[in-house]
């Protein structure tokens, strides 16, 4: 008996004028009672359509057709309203990628866990509060009973996903939807959330959909994978015969495109590449051997020299008192031209903060930034304002970046035209499209919105805008951290590309330490705004001397094979 069936499914959005989008089609699966199914696949695989049906969470332009039996009795696409609303929170429950936009800001989190408790079980409000306080217990919160009367923006990333997960558990419903709860988070958190989720799975006897891009992260949960590409399953079985023998070439290059903690090539192979290469031996051709990343000049001039920086907050104590807060403490290193700096830590480490605080998008509390023989901490605004254009940042999140409101062409043109670059618009305009193309990107690009660009796109707009300034100097905020496994390796490939041909320098601040290990050529590796380890990033994940480093390289996941050994 399967808990839940999906039969030929088939989901499609009515976009206007007759036409309509197919983002699933004919897609088949069952989930077996106390089991966790993986649905795993790119940015528009349409596997998060595929499991937001299950409860109608979509859009109203949505069309469903097929069948989605619920304890292969009840169709819940032909189900009332009224009955999907019971089921939700009580029998299916959800937890999502951002807990920060799933969380109501302005409710404490005591009164969030309490409402489906009172709505669903019929709870008084003491009797809720209670068991709101054991459910953030049981969800690893410390000091649970305090952290009722917490707010989201209170808490970090991780404990916000884990109040997500006490939400979800508490009606103790028999199927748990998990939309890519740990990929904006950092490897030790995620491989807290991971334990947990199979902890709370075995305890409450309960089955699991984990939706992920990274086959790598779902090797270490899943007991079924299904492969999803363009709305159509590719293939799907038991976890161990996908790892071991994978029957489809998309599912081989999700398995081989992520970059690892052995070995260096010089460029990561993307999904097309990895399909052409399989198609190419069943043909008998021969096999393009990766080359391996070349050393960098170690003798390169220094571009960037950072002396004993520091960073510190007040923060508000009692009702007249203030505290100080550390969060960069006497940071060194020195960046050479054409090389990459790779900085890694938890969050709360002091990554971003000493990152911003280079820009001076924080004003430091103590410290120098030499940059072609000045301090860049100690610049008036006018000669901050020219060094700017020579040190830029690419963000975590390019939508945020990007303003909604100016075209692709816009945004690039505006940069320039401040700090008087090009003759005129028009010549403004040519050196904006000549950029684009640099990143991967046609004419077509110039006049778009961000909105009708992917993730990956978006980034490579991003990184588009930093060059037009001709930097020396780009800062990396998890530029590639939001993207699934095969856009990734498209834009770190295009980072390494524009370093070579440009001599870019990189300060490269990540929580993946695959990808660090793939990009830079020296690592620091930060902890409660301190630098606790920094060598070349092959000493550092060959021959670790820190205890944190050694637990930040021992929650990278490492696939089924990894963890069944």
């Amino acid at each position: 008996m399967s808990l839940l069936s999906i039969q030929d499914l088939k989901v499609g959005f009515r976009m206007g004028r007759g036409v309509v989008a197919e983002a699933v089609k004919g897609v088949s699966f069952d989930i077996a009672a106390n089991s966790t199914l993986a649905l795993v696949g790119e940015s528009g695989s349409g596997k998060s359509v595929t499991a937001m049906s299950v409860l109608n969470l979509l859009p109203e332009n949505a069309d469903r057709t097929g069948r989605i039996l619920w304890q292969d009795t009840k169709d819940l696409l032909h189900t009332s309203m009224a009955e999907l609303q019971a089921l939700r929170g009580r029998d299916i429950a959800c937890v999502f990628q951002d807990p920060m936009s799933s969380l109501n800001p302005v409710f404490d989190i005591g009164k969030q866990l309490c409402e489906p408790l009172t709505k669903h079980l019929g709870l008084s409000r003491g009797a809720a509060l209670k068991r709101a306080e054991e459910l953030l217990g049981e969800v690893g919160i410390p000091e649970p009973k305090r952290r009722l009367s917490s707010y989201p923006h209170e808490m970090s990333g991780g404990q916000q996903q884990r109040v997500m997960i006490a939400m979800a558990l508490a009606c103790e419903p028999k199927l748990l939807i998990a939309d890519e709860p740990t990929t904006a988070l950092d490897v030790t958190i995620q491989r807290q959330i991971l334990e947990l989720l199979a902890k709370l799975k075995s305890e409450h006897q309960m089955s699991v959909l984990f939706i992920s891009h990274d086959l790598g992260l779902v090797g270490e949960i899943a007991d079924h994978v299904v492969v999803m590409r363009d709305g159509i399953v590719r293939e799907q079985g038991p976890v161990a015969q996908i790892f071991a023998r994978p029957k489809d070439d998309y599912t081989r290059a999700l398995l081989a495109c992520r970059p690892g903690l052995e070995g260096n090539p010089a460029r990561l192979m993307v999904i097309d590449d990895h399909i052409a290469a399989s198609q190419a031996a069943a043909r008998g051709d021969a096999a393009k051997v990766r080359a391996q990343a070349q050393a960098k000049d170690p003798a390169a001039p220094v571009v960037l020299e950072v002396r004993s920086l520091a960073k510190s907050f007040w923060l508000k104590q009692g009702v007249f008192g203030k505290r100080e807060f550390k969060a960069v403490q006497g940071v060194n290193f020195q960046l050479r031209k054409g090389h990459t700096l790779g900085v890694v830590g938890e969050s709360g480490s002091g990554k971003t903060t000493m990152g911003l605080t280079l820009l001076r998008l924080h004003e430091p509390t103590s410290g120098e930034v030499i940059f072609d023989g000045k301090n860049l901490l100690t610049l008036s605004d006018r000669e901050r304002q020219v060094m700017r254009r020579r040190i830029q940042i690419v963000f975590q999140n390019p939508y945020a970046s990007l303003n909604p409101r100016f075209t692709i062409g816009q945004t690039l043109v505006e940069p320039m035209a401040i700090h008087g670059i090009g003759a005129d618009l028009a010549g403004r305009e040519k050196r904006a499209r000549g950029i684009l193309e640099k990143v991967g990107l046609d004419g077509r690009a110039f006049g778009k919105y961000p909105h009708e660009f992917s993730g990956g796109q978006r980034q490579r707009v991003a990184i588009a805008r930093c060059l037009t300034l001709d930097p020396e100097v780009l800062v990396l905020d998890e530029a590639v951290s939001a993207l699934d496994v095969s856009v990734q390796a498209q834009v770190l490939n295009l980072l390494k590309d524009l370093q070579d041909e440009l001599g870019l320098a990189y300060v490269f601040i990540s929580h993946d330490l695959a990808v660090v290990r793939f990009i830079s050529d020296e690592v620091l590796v930060m902890k409660d705004g301190v630098v606790v380890e920094q060598a070349s990033a092959q000493q550092i994940l060959a021959a670790p001397r820190e205890e944190y480093t050694k637990r930040l390289l021992a929650a990278v996941p490492r696939g089924y094979r990894a963890a069944a050994a």
